[in-house]
């Protein structure tokens, strides 16, 4: 079955003067998912979103909107939430919500009536005629979020979507991206935060320097970069782990060894897949197994290695 792509960047290259943003950088985001965009800062994740929103245009390459060259009339069905927010601090929240809802199109009594159900989900509605200055900027950062998908986008950009918030609030964000996907809207995350790209995103890509170095679905990247690294727990008494702990220590040069109430946590790597029978075959002769897994590389380790493995990283 073929893959709708709610976004489809080919060959796109943008050049500032003489620095080169994006050099011929093409990226597929299948429709109804939530796609990382990672990259260290300069790596052109900034100038690929400005073009998507239509706020700059590529020197060369195309983008396609479910299917169709980007155009103005587009811009109706993106939501971009900016990782520099931006409210009008001496404004009320309401006529504030109100009127940027306006700007995507809603009108007046649609608009009241979204915004009615946002609050009330985001605990909001005492600050409807407070100015923005009188909010936490963790309560601005949720009015923003309201007005970005207000209008109900088909694709939704977030960059640095849980800056500024607390746990509670983070994972509220989270909850609603989530409602979101699973609603059909088209995600696209751009953050620094591997453990938000590990909880939500199904597919990455990874720019460095102006190019794509890195893209998938996040399952293949663990396994592309996978280390033959394994944990297992053994069940033991303390006389057994003091005996074999040398041993062990020398045969398998492991990263996590320790007994505690009964139970033994190993941690190692193998040189290849060739000796993981007989070394579990080893191991179960010394007690019972209550856990045994293959330990796949997070992103925040592939992250690091994917940029400073590369020429002049």
């Amino acid at each position: 079955m073929e893959t709708t792509l709610a976004i489809d960047i080919r060959n796109l290259t943008k050049r500032y003067a003489a620095h080169t943003a994006l050099n011929d950088v093409s990226i597929e985001v299948p429709q109804g998912q939530i796609f990382g965009l990672l990259g260290p800062n300069g790596a052109g994740k900034t100038s690929l979103i400005r073009i998507i929103n239509q706020i700059t245009a590529p020197d060369s390459g195309q983008v396609l909107l479910f299917g169709a060259p980007l155009a103005p009339i587009h811009i109706s069905r993106i939501g971009y939430l900016p990782e520099e927010r931006g409210l009008y601090r001496k404004m009320n929240v309401g006529e504030q919500a109100l009127y940027l809802a306006r700007l995507k199109g809603l009108s007046t009594a649609e608009a009241k009536s979204r915004l009615k159900m946002w609050f009330e989900r985001f605990d909001l509605n005492p600050w409807w005629n407070k100015k923005v200055e009188e909010l936490s900027k963790g309560m601005q950062q949720k009015v923003q979020f309201i007005v970005t998908v207000l209008h109900e986008p088909d694709v939704l950009i977030l960059d640095e979507p849980f800056s500024g918030f607390d746990p509670v609030n983070a994972a509220l964000i989270r909850d609603e991206i989530l409602r979101l996907r699973d609603s059909g809207t088209t995600i696209l995350l751009s953050t620094h935060r591997m453990e938000s790209v590990e909880a939500l995103c199904h597919s990455i890509a990874l720019l460095h320097k102006s190019k794509v170095y890195l893209s998938g679905s996040l399952t293949d990247i663990k396994n592309r970069f996978r280390k033959n690294e394994y944990r297992v727990v053994l069940e033991m008494p303390e006389s057994e782990f003091n005996a074999q702990v040398q041993t062990l220590r020398q045969e398998l040069a492991p990263t996590k060894l320790e007994w505690a109430s009964g139970f033994t946590q190993l941690e190692f790597q193998l040189p290849n897949t060739d000796s993981l029978k007989s070394t579990l075959n080893g191991l179960l002769k010394l007690g019972n197994l209550v856990e045994f897994r293959e330990l796949l590389p997070g992103m925040d380790r592939i992250f690091v290695e994917t940029v400073t493995d590369l020429p002049n990283a």
